[in-house]
């Protein structure tokens, strides 16, 4: 191996023990209620801006909620409702029932029927539907509401208790808070979640019937129930029905569901004639709508629609996030486009986001499909001496290819530089048939010390097995070593000797004879 990719190699280590953080971006400020717990005027910084960087969801916000009150900061109302509201949409559900809990705890205001709905809807995120129905039981009478009922059902709902949710829904119509569309939207999704795609319809009809004007949302999951059973005329038909109501805005997403599902039913002009008209309803600052969009038209393989909006995005939107990136290089990776996808790398590298090594690996792994390994080592290579983090899958993968192509120096060497980024308990597994195929070479060409220093880096990764005894065993016999010692190693390990054990041995014994 060259003197450079040993460098990488230190390189990757030496990041791998750094892990480099980047703090997560803060929301603008707004204004608050002057509502306090504790009041004085010696904190100047916000609670939130203490509370938003901790995005471990495994660590407890309730350290830093009593050390703002012990320093004398001031706790408003508003901005902890605010805090919470900003948790559960970054889905941090126990930090933010935490911070929930901690109010009422404190006293800070006495809840009203939507604060009870918000902590039960936590409660059953974070704990399950049974103490969520504990913490309802408990409420006063005034505070079983529509809205506390409302969020039981959808703690039903998400965990799919069919039965409760049936149970809870009757009990709201009898009470009369069966009136708005949520709560038919609630078990439409339980039909969705569940399979049942024939009753969503049933439900819409239900709902019709009782004068509950269905929203953009119950059109929209009725289409997907006619959609996911392939009944692209019931889609047509709920679209049709959608477009002539009055009080319904048609908005860009209906559309594109739609599209969707006209696309896997090969219905291309249909999905055409859906995906204009889904763009023409797009506020034109929605990289989200732009994003989906362009990912609708990779999957017909219509690479100047790519295209097109892509221009359309980039001049409409002034900042790019990277799910921007990422959508347009899977689209074109998609299309088999790596030369236009090499051209948003660059604009993705000078663009000032915060490095994601899932956009340059969407290119990698485009390189890999394609056969492209050079290219994918090289891109790889090039991250790293520019000290940033690569994955052991993209490493591994790259490795694969090159022993697929006989070129067995490069799959070791990419093959040492996924082990170097290996993280216990992390997930990634070297490819079995890979590492076999190396071993297999190793000890059959390798030097006596790379083979001993892939082997040893290796057991942090896996556990000794009988094939890498093998390969240090042929190693050590090419270089004129005794191999007592390994085979007393082995013997520790509670692996036997096999039939190759004994030839690989015998065959030594008839080359000293």
């Amino acid at each position: 191996m060259d003197s450079r990719f040993f460098s990488l190699l230190n390189r990757l280590s030496s990041l791998r023990e750094s892990k480099q953080l980047f703090p997560e971006s803060l929301v603008r400020k707004i204004p608050i209620s002057n509502r306090t717990y504790y009041t004085s005027r010696s904190g100047k910084l916000s609670l939130y801006n203490k509370i938003s960087p901790l995005g471990n969801p495994n660590t407890s916000v309730v350290p830093e909620l009593d050390n703002w009150v012990l320093n004398g900061n001031k706790v408003r109302v508003a901005e902890l409702q605010r805090i919470i509201h900003d948790l559960r949409k970054r889905k941090r559900f126990t930090q933010a029932l935490e911070v929930s809990e901690w109010m009422n705890k404190k006293g800070l205001c006495v809840f009203s029927s939507t604060e009870h709905a918000v902590q039960l809807d936590l409660i059953g995120r974070v704990r399950g539907f049974l103490s969520a129905e504990i913490y309802f039981n408990n409420l006063q009478n005034h505070d079983q509401t529509d809205k506390t009922y409302g969020a039981l059902l959808n703690c039903y709902v998400r965990q799919r208790q069919t039965d409760k949710s049936l149970s809870h829904l009757q009990k709201m119509k009898e009470m009369g808070f069966a009136s708005s569309p949520l709560t038919y939207n609630d078990m439409m999704c339980l039909y969705t979640n569940v399979g049942q795609y024939e009753k969503v319809p049933d439900v819409l009809a239900e709902m019709k019937q009782n004068n509950v004007y269905p929203d953009n949302f119950s059109y929209r999951i009725c289409i997907n129930s006619y959609g996911a059973v392939s009944d692209n005329e019931g889609v047509e038909k709920v679209l049709k029905e959608m477009e002539r109501q009055p009080h319904i805005s048609m908005d860009w997403n209906t559309y594109a569901v739609a599209a969707n599902f006209y696309i896997k039913a090969g219905l291309s002009d249909k999905a055409i004639e859906a995906l204009k008209k889904s763009e023409e309803r797009l506020d034109k600052r929605d990289g989200l709508g732009y994003n989906h969009l362009i990912s609708l038209y990779a999957s017909m393989g219509n690479k100047a629609e790519v295209l097109r909006l892509w221009a359309l995005e980039k001049s409409a939107c002034k900042k790019h996030i990277n799910r921007d990136y990422i959508t347009m290089l899977e689209s074109l990776v998609k299309l088999g486009e790596l030369e236009e996808a090499e051209k948003v790398i660059k604009e993705w590298e000078s663009s000032g986001n915060c490095y994601d090594l899932r956009v340059p690996n969407i290119v990698i792994i485009g390189y890999s499909e394609k056969g492209l390994f050079e290219k994918a080592q090289a891109m790889l290579e090039e991250l790293m001496e520019k000290g940033k983090l690569t994955t052991p899958n993209s490493w591994g993968i790259v490795a694969a290819g090159h022993m697929d192509k006989g070129e067995m120096e490069k799959a070791v060497e990419c093959m040492k530089a996924a082990i170097s980024l290996h993280v216990n308990n992390k997930g990634w597994k070297p490819n079995g048939r890979v590492i076999g195929g190396i071993l297999s070479w190793l000890g059959e060409k390798g030097r006596r010390e790379e083979v001993e220093a892939f082997v040893e880096s290796l057991r942090a990764v896996i556990p000794m097995n009988r094939q890498m005894y093998h390969t240090l065993i042929m190693a050590n016999i090419r270089a004129g070593k005794e191999v007592d010692e390994l085979l007393a190693r082995m013997k520790a390990d509670k692996i036997d000797e096999d039939a190759e054990t004994k030839k690989i041995l015998l065959g030594t014994r008839k080359n000293k004879n």
